[in-house]
């Protein structure tokens, strides 16, 4: 991979506080070993928007995965499937929703297929979005709510980062963002032009108006906004920071989960993303309030080495991992986990 793309793929925003918070939060928090519980009857089974799948890890929604393997997206989805593992694929997917879908919904092992949706200016166009995933098979739509600019992404581009002519998100062909309007003396380009039309709640309840999918919104970290979703008629959250790419100091996910879910109180299914690292990891987030986790960048990792086969191997490693932290810490469902962690608020190192 050349140091613009890797750049792209692990860099995040200005000075990557929050992309390393993430991963070290998970890290610091502790797990209690158990011993001498009978674990026969163990699984890793999780029920989630009405399915239940053999195990909690999503495939995180990425853009333009061609960039890191030729077969890209399809490659990804082929081995989710045969993992058993839910995929999420982004608007700016590099491969077409019809073409993923055709590859995997056939696969009676997979998980859930879902499809990440940004709201667009143009409702015209959020629509025929909607319709070919609901067309094509998707379970879901996740909104991702938590990006309405780009945060400031200096390696990136310092790394001088563009698209190769051979890559783009598909799914937005024809499409051309309108020109900015004319800004007056004194008007900001950000706030009076380009957040102008930008999405608020009232697209969430209008979106709910023209989709029978369900609604899982990613980017919460607060829990007024958690509720509010849930007003709203959300089916589900995501705790996401954006992996730490959009705006740097945000808490890790690790620290923000359990405000939400102890806000939502089980009234939403609670996912979390951002440094997910290890089967430890996982169960670290199902203690914590979540009921599953996406994984984004060690699947990019898998994909740009060995193609399918190695997102296979990330997938089957991380669901390895899980296991073995089941049962050195005694517990023989995720809906236990609680029981497996300690406080979150001590830590690896403190006395």
């Amino acid at each position: 991979m050349d140091a613009a793309t890797w750049a792209y793929f692990n860099g995040g925003a200005a000075d990557e506080i929050t992309l390393r918070a993430n991963v070290a939060a998970w890290q610091q928090i502790p797990l209690y070993p158990r011993v001498l519980r009978p674990m026969h009857e163990a699984h890793t089974r999780v029920t989630l928007l009405g399915r239940t799948w053999s195990h909690p890890v999503l495939v995180a929604p990425m853009a333009y995965q061609c960039l890191a393997h030729p077969h890209g997206e399809q490659a990804t989805a082929l081995a989710a499937a045969a993992m058993g593992a839910g995929m999420v694929l982004s608007t700016q997917s590099s491969t077409s929703m019809e073409d993923v879908a055709r590859l995997t919904l056939a696969d009676n092992g997979r998980g859930p297929l879902w499809f990440q949706l940004y709201l667009q200016g143009d409702r015209a166009l959020t629509c025929e979005l909607v319709r070919r995933a609901e067309d094509a098979g998707y379970e879901a739509l996740v909104v991702t709510v938590d990006a309405p600019v780009q945060g400031a992404r200096n390696r990136e581009r310092r790394a001088g980062f563009q698209l190769p002519s051979h890559v783009r998100a598909v799914h937005l062909d024809g499409h051309e963002p309108p020109s900015p309007a004319a800004l007056l003396p004194g008007q900001s380009a950000l706030f009076d032009a380009h957040l102008k039309h930008t999405p608020t709640w009232n697209d969430i309840e209008w979106l709910r108006c023209v989709t029978r999918l369900p609604i899982v919104l990613k980017g919460i970290g607060h829990p007024d906004d958690a509720l509010q979703a849930h007003r709203s008629g959300a089916a589900g959250v995501i705790v996401s920071n954006h992996g730490g790419r959009v705006l740097d100091t945000t808490p890790p996910s690790a620290a923000l989960l359990p405000a939400v879910a102890q806000a939502l109180q089980g009234d939403l299914p609670v996912l979390v993303d951002g440094g997910i690292r290890r089967g430890t990891d996982i169960l670290k987030a199902l203690g914590l309030g979540a009921c599953a986790v996406m994984v984004g960048r060690p699947v990019l990792h898998g994909l740009a080495n060995a193609g399918a086969v190695g997102v296979a191997h990330v997938l089957r490693l991380l669901r390895d991992e899980l296991e073995m932290t089941m049962a050195l810490t005694g517990c023989t469902s995720l809906s236990s986990a609680h029981e497996s962690l300690v406080v979150p608020s001590v830590h690896i190192g403190q006395t």
